[in-house]
């Protein structure tokens, strides 16, 4: 799926990503529901928001930093012919991310990131700035593709505002869907 970012300067501030937090935690504790990260260009920038949020261990479990393919691989369970086929910047690498997360470390929901944060890295088919964010949990699993157009340290903080909001809608449709069946 391609998603459409709200900031392609990948501008997102600190209060910004505060607020997501906050509201994320909320709504998995309210749910008692748990979260997990599998995160490649944000090098732990969801996890480290997250925490930042007094009372974040009573929802989140941890994450996974896996920069490397061979991380991926052994950490996350992400087959080798994937990234061989696809490479690590993927939208098939992203869902296996997720995927990976949720089943070995045990959480309701799994967010994933892997993306060129820049300034090398790119070329003509993936350049500096693409992203793929995936949330797997209850109601399946979602992959966003973006293409940020800031720094380094702007496309991560874009990229985690992208992890977030995702991981946001997933729990909000689970709730919802929760809260029809009942």
């Amino acid at each position: 799926m391609d998603g459409q970012p709200i900031d392609p300067s990948g501008t997102a501030e600190a209060g910004e990503l505060s607020t997501l937090a906050q509201r994320l935690q909320a709504l998995c504790l309210a749910a008692r529901w748990t979260v997990v990260s599998a995160e490649s260009c944000t090098g732990g920038m969801i996890v480290d928001t997250l925490t930042d949020v007094p009372g974040s261990s009573g929802y989140l479990l941890g994450g996974i930093v896996a920069y490397s393919d061979a991380l991926k691989e052994g950490q996350l369970g992400v087959p080798g012919e994937v990234i061989t086929a696809h490479g690590a910047v993927s939208a098939q690498v992203a869902r296996a991310m997720a995927l990976g997360a949720l089943e070995r470390l045990g959480a309701t929901f799994a967010v994933s990131v892997t993306g060129i944060a820049g300034p090398d890295g790119g070329s003509e088919a993936k350049p500096v700035g693409l992203t793929y964010v995936g949330v797997a949990g209850p109601g399946g699993v979602e992959v966003r593709r973006f293409a940020w157009v800031g720094d380094r340290a702007a496309n991560k903080r874009a990229s985690t505002r992208a992890a977030l909001e995702l991981l946001i809608g997933a729990v909000e449709t689970a709730a919802a869907t929760a809260a029809a069946a009942r």
